[in-house]
């Protein structure tokens, strides 16, 4: 069986597709996308680990030093950065799919 390699943006929108569905299922986006479900199930998995581990870091950092303290402050800041610029990537690939799935439509 030939394996196939999937580019990261790929992964992201397809990710990003499933997380914009409340209604769809792993199988039934998958399906769309023409990926395997457990591969889809994959992506989103560790997806959501890199998130865990994004939320644990931040409460990581308040509880150790003062909250005056600089380097808390430019560490959280830090991390609030990493958070929007991950926000404005999922905000742009959802509107790449928008575009994509509006422009498929035969009305």
């Amino acid at each position: 069986m030939v394996m196939k390699v999937y580019s990261p943006e790929f992964k992201a929108d397809a990710v990003a597709l499933y997380l914009a569905e409340p209604g769809g299922t792993i199988r039934s986006v998958a399906d769309d996308l023409g990926v395997n479900h457990e591969t889809l199930r994959n992506w989103i998995s560790a997806h959501r680990a890199r998130q865990r581990e994004g939320a644990e870091s931040v409460r990581a950092v308040g509880s150790g030093a003062p909250v005056g303290s600089d380097t808390v402050l430019e560490q959280e800041n830090k991390q609030l950065r990493a958070r929007i610029r991950e926000l404005e990537l999922e905000r742009d690939i959802l509107r790449r799919a928008a575009k994509y799935f509006a422009g498929e439509t035969n009305w």
